[in-house]
């Protein structure tokens, strides 16, 4: 992962203590643990992650799941032998969580213990992981899944990563070690001009007698500054995300590079259409090699084509589309700065062509958003908007021209030698 940008650390990063209320009430309810709990994507991974490196990291190990809710990663733990978890919850699920333990303590006269190889084997802490003085000694091994859409949203990274500083023994093992954040181009003219149907109502010159038209830019501004949330056809994508994508390693990053960095990138179109905006997903990776051992890695993605999660993926819709040609140069950033919703403010900036990139850093020139070939966006990733629209059809054949998208004559690969080839000064052959 680059550098922190450092801008943040002249300032006071937002809080998310005004959000908390709100955030941890969403998850005490068994309604929305019960839909983790059912991506079996997730869950899934999740066990084969801890069971398949359990002899590694967990059989006899202590352990911290932090972030902890129904407590399915740590009954995952004392499943691949842990000696004692510690599960951290700050929400009422704690409450819930307890019920499950505490009934491994209880002698039924009626029948078999519930989940007898939970007994005396985990301790429930309900408490944010950065409050201090809490009951919990250096651990072997931390488990959490404190993961939101692009990976960041929600900011429970950095709950994760406090815990990493203040309670993992040296030579520890984090589960999950690392994350990959992936970006590409894309098309959708059909979400595009939905999105802007929106913001035309606020258009209108006679509604009902009001003339509403000094709100069409606000309009513009908000509908276009959602992002869209869901699962869309991979079909639409104008270029391939880079292959490394954007690492995270949780075992180094820092509190500060979390809370603003700034995202490259670089693709080579694959076709000539219209960029409607940028998508991104994210893949999850679990590797004991990350604290020196010898396990096994098992990786989660969230990507277009792969199987669906409860993430899905979110795209970041431009307000002017841009036009590109297949073979050209797409470049840009995206810084994403920790905002007070826990979540991030997303700034972009995209270029077709060789050029100068502004600098992230610094305040919005307007002299860039005025390039023909250059767009400039802001989204906040909490202010969410959904779209459900795609279902995939497997037995279809793939035309890129039913998405807009057209493929050059020859392969971007061939280079066409044109030395020699000029008839005269105006005119040349193949």
């Amino acid at each position: 992962m680059s550098e922190a940008n450092g801008s943040l650390s002249k300032c006071k990063v937002p809080s998310t203590e005004g959000r908390d209320p709100a955030y941890f009430s969403y998850y005490a309810m068994l309604q929305h643990q019960q839909n983790m709990l059912q991506d079996s994507v997730r869950t899934s991974t999740y066990r084969s992650a801890i069971l398949l490196n359990g002899p590694l990291c967990f059989l006899g190990k202590l352990v911290l799941d932090v972030g902890a809710g129904s407590g399915i990663l740590s009954y995952f733990a004392v499943q691949a032998g842990a000696e004692k978890v510690y599960a951290v919850e700050a929400s009422q699920m704690a409450g819930k969580m307890r019920k499950i333990v505490e009934a491994a303590n209880i002698t039924e006269s009626n029948g078999p213990i519930r989940n007898a190889f939970l007994k005396d084997k985990i301790e429930v802490i309900q408490a944010k992981i950065e409050d201090p003085d809490l009951p919990i000694p250096k651990v072997d091994t931390i488990i959490s899944e404190p993961i939101g859409v692009l990976l960041i949203h929600e900011r429970m990274l950095e709950s994760y990563i406090f815990a990493r500083d203040k309670y993992l023994k040296p030579g520890g093992t984090l589960f999950p070690s690392m994350g990959s954040i992936y970006l590409a181009p894309f098309t959708d003219a059909t979400l595009w001009s939905e999105t802007k149907g929106k913001a035309r109502f606020w258009e209108q010159s006679t509604f009902y007698g009001v003339d509403l038209s000094a709100l069409y830019d606000d309009a513009k501004d908000e509908m276009f500054g959602m992002p869209v949330v869901g699962n869309f056809d991979p079909h639409t994508l104008i270029a391939p995300a880079d292959p490394l994508g954007y690492v995270v390693d949780f075992n180094s990053v820092t509190l500060e590079q979390l809370q603003d960095m700034t995202i490259p990138f670089s693709w080579q179109a694959s076709y000539t259409g219209i960029i409607h905006g940028i998508a991104g997903w994210f893949d999850l990776h679990f590797s004991p090699s990350q604290a020196g051992l010898n396990g096994s890695t098992i990786t989660m993605s969230t990507s277009p084509a792969a199987e669906r999660t409860h993430w899905q993926q979110v795209r970041f819709l431009l307000k002017e589309p841009l036009a590109v040609n297949a073979g050209q140069l797409i470049q840009g950033w995206m810084r994403c700065i920790v905002n007070e919703m826990r979540s991030y403010t997303i700034e972009v900036e995209i270029l077709v062509g060789e050029g100068q990139l502004s600098d992230p850093l610094s305040a919005s020139s307007s002299i860039f958003n005025m390039d023909f070939n250059r767009r400039r966006g802001k989204w906040r990733l909490h202010e969410q908007t959904y779209n459900y629209n795609y279902y995939p059809q497997p037995d279809n054949v793939f035309r890129p021209e039913y998405n807009c998208l057209y493929e050059p004559e020859q392969p971007l690969d061939v280079t066409v030698d044109m030395e020699n080839n000029f008839v005269n000064e105006n005119q040349f052959i193949l």
